[in-house]
């Protein structure tokens, strides 16, 4: 377990650093990924990236299964992403309400892409490329921006639907849930 920085630590307003070849078969680094997916299970997120446990590495670990925070969400199976890049594949997008494990307490609303490539090396070094839809792309968006020091409140348009967590249970998250269900219906995961 490591601890996850908050809004504020430096190293998530950087730019993420590419692993060399060398560095990914290192212990080091092979236990930077252990150590984000025990942290992302233990702090409930749906994914984690390398900035917010202090290191500025471009790595990220992605997973959704059966999560009490993210009742709507698909399950995702455990991704490691190593010097990943997510592309758009249409422009087509969806609204959604985001938080973050850096930014505790706090979600608001923005807009993702509904589908993006992942181009990513896993942590065996093995490329892959993937299509990700609807609020799995989401996600993915979400962690590939803490990796170029982009955080979710930077892409919330209207600072109006910031809100604490404790709010959103409240009043909105019921209506979200709804919402949610239609991006799943239209776009799958």
């Amino acid at each position: 377990m490591r601890e996850i920085v908050t809004i504020g630590h430096p190293v998530l307003r950087e730019r993420a650093r590419e692993v060399t070849p060398e560095e990914l078969g290192s212990p080091a680094v092979q236990t930077l990924v252990d150590d984000l997916v025990e942290t992302m299970r233990a702090a409930g997120g749906a994914g984690l990236a390398a900035p917010q446990v202090g290191v500025g590495l471009r790595v990220y670990v992605t997973e959704v299964r059966d999560n009490p925070r993210y009742p709507y969400k698909p399950d995702l199976p455990l991704r490691v992403l190593v010097d990943p890049e997510v592309r758009p594949l249409s422009g087509e997008s969806f609204e959604v309400v985001e938080g973050c494990l850096s930014i505790p307490g706090l979600r608001g609303r923005l807009r993702r892409h509904a589908e993006v490539e992942i181009s990513y090396l896993d942590r065996d070094g093995e490329r892959h490329v993937e299509v990700i839809r609807g609020l799995s792309a989401g996600t993915f968006q979400h962690e590939q921006d803490h990796l170029d020091g982009v955080l979710f409140v930077d892409r919330v348009e209207d600072p109006r639907t910031l809100t604490s967590w404790e709010s959103f249970v409240a009043f909105q998250a019921e209506a979200f849930a709804e919402e949610a269900r239609a991006i799943v219906e239209r776009w799958g995961s």
